[in-house]
């Protein structure tokens, strides 16, 4: 069974950035879809950022040009760079794992952004 455990939350001025990490706890095989999402009090939990074992990626239009998901195999990890970060991108982040037929899903980390 695979177990994520997010990293990289915390409290920064608009304008500012966070990296977001995401760690595996075992070995991942085969196609798989990895993504961010977030979600806000009081509202529906978003897609933000997904990246496929092949290596494609694909993003909400809110966030594009500003944020970066990326992987590092060897730590089996994944990551989300938020630049340029806007109030409304305060929200618990989530990292989930697709692999059918099964979906995994971190324990989330909090990002408040002041402005």
């Amino acid at each position: 069974q695979v177990q994520l455990v997010e990293s990289g939350g915390g409290l920064v001025q608009a304008g500012g950035s966070l990296r977001l990490s995401c760690a595996a706890s075992g070995s991942i095989f085969g196609l798989y879809v990895m993504g961010w999402y977030r979600q806000a009090p009081g509202r529906q939990r978003e897609l933000v950022a997904t990246m496929h074992s092949v290596g494609s990626t694909n993003y909400s239009d809110s966030v594009k040009g500003r944020f970066t998901i990326s992987r590092e195999n060897a730590k089996n990890t994944v990551y989300l760079q938020m630049n340029s970060l806007k109030a409304e991108d305060t929200a618990v982040y989530y990292c989930k794992l697709a692999q059918w037929p099964n979906d995994y899903w971190g324990q989330g980390t909090q990002v408040t952004v002041s402005s």
